[in-house]
């Protein structure tokens, strides 16, 4: 029998032995409320602005002095001069956070077909993350008896948002890994580092009633002023309804190194499976073909037309323009503003 004086030699994954560390030193997820290297004048003034305009709009935040300094001592981001790491990670341009996108050819991780970085401000960047989705994502359109058409995504961009914002304010900052987008051809997955809090599961903050369990609160309440982030655990269950609501399959899962949301593409009413055309009040893959036949002899027609004179023509929004012209291959435009020009190549 081993005496009480012999020990066993043995090799802890990084996640356990993150979490002991945190329970050693009763220090749980104290990184955001430590002092960071960048100061109040270091944050982006844009998205400053931005922010703390949506902030007051929805009527969490009422601040009569918008001095960053007065507002980052008031939402307690900051220590004197020196922002908290929940204040840059918020509001500076840096390398805090880490975004990562991809698009696979298939629906393995072996063939990527676009692969994208940034860091910089968590709502920039996800901003940059939902229009990636957007712009990969195929779109029917339906029609109601107005003028206008009725665009349907495959995914509900609402559910796409609410992972995406819930993936940068619940991550395992000290990881060092970043927020992932991977594009695959049957569905989408938005990743997040760090993984689901211990004895609960996704489907119970969905069936039920439960506290909010937050990695950093910081981040978490300043996201809620603004209406980003609720703070009453409801993300999950407003992913899946948005999800159930437009017929769209979303799966949950992870590990001990991070949490995905899984959003199936092609399902629910006048999808199918094979993305084939439809009867006639529906555009699927072929109606999106369509549209990029027109694009390509409006672009021969005339190789000045701008993007705002294509959705006239066609009678669809910039948004939809945009998207298409993205999926075209050999369509490029060169130069910049009124001095450049379409060039379309087989």
């Amino acid at each position: 029998m081993a005496s009480s004086r012999e020990y066993l030699d043995f090799i802890l994954e990084q996640p356990v032995y993150e979490d002991m560390m945190r329970k050693r030193d009763n220090i749980s997820y104290s990184w955001e409320s430590q002092r960071s290297k960048y100061k109040v004048s270091d944050i982006d003034q844009e998205i400053f602005k931005s922010y703390l305009e949506k902030a007051k709009k929805v009527g969490r935040i009422s601040f009569e002095n918008d001095d960053p300094a007065d507002v980052m001592t008031k939402l307690e981001l900051s220590d004197g001069e020196w922002l908290l790491n929940a204040g840059a990670a918020l509001f500076v341009d840096c390398g805090i956070n880490e975004l990562q996108m991809a698009k696979f050819a298939s629906d393995e991780r072996l063939t990527f077909t676009d692969i994208r970085r940034f860091t910089g401000p968590i709502l920039d960047l996800a901003d940059k993350a939902v229009q990636y989705v957007i712009d990969a994502m195929d779109w029917r359109v339906e029609f109601d008896g107005s003028l206008e058409r009725k665009e349907i995504p495959e995914i509900p961009v609402d559910a796409v948002r609410e992972a995406v914002i819930n993936s940068f304010g619940h991550r395992l900052v000290e990881s060092g890994q970043s927020v992932e987008v991977a594009i695959y051809r049957s569905f989408i997955e938005i990743y997040s580092p760090g993984k689901f809090p211990d004895g609960v599961t996704p489907e119970m903050f969905i069936k039920e009633i439960r506290k909010p369990i937050r990695r950093n609160p910081l981040i978490t309440r300043t996201l809620y002023y603004s209406k980003d982030m609720e703070s009453f655990a409801t993300g999950l269950k407003r992913i899946q309804d948005a999800c159930d609501e437009l017929g769209c399959k979303v799966e949950y899962y992870g590990d001990n190194y991070g949490f995905t949301v899984r959003f199936y593409r092609h399902c629910g009413e006048g999808w199918g499976t094979s993305m084939s055309a439809t009867d006639g009040t529906h555009g699927t893959r072929s109606g999106t073909h369509e549209y990029e036949t027109q694009i390509i002899d409006l672009v021969k027609g005339n190789n000045r037309i701008t993007r705002k004179q294509m959705a006239s023509e066609l009678s669809v929004s910039l948004r939809t323009i945009q998207r298409i012209i993205n999926s075209i291959d050999g369509l490029t435009f060169v130069g910049s503003g009124r001095g450049g020009h379409w060039e379309y190549k087989k």
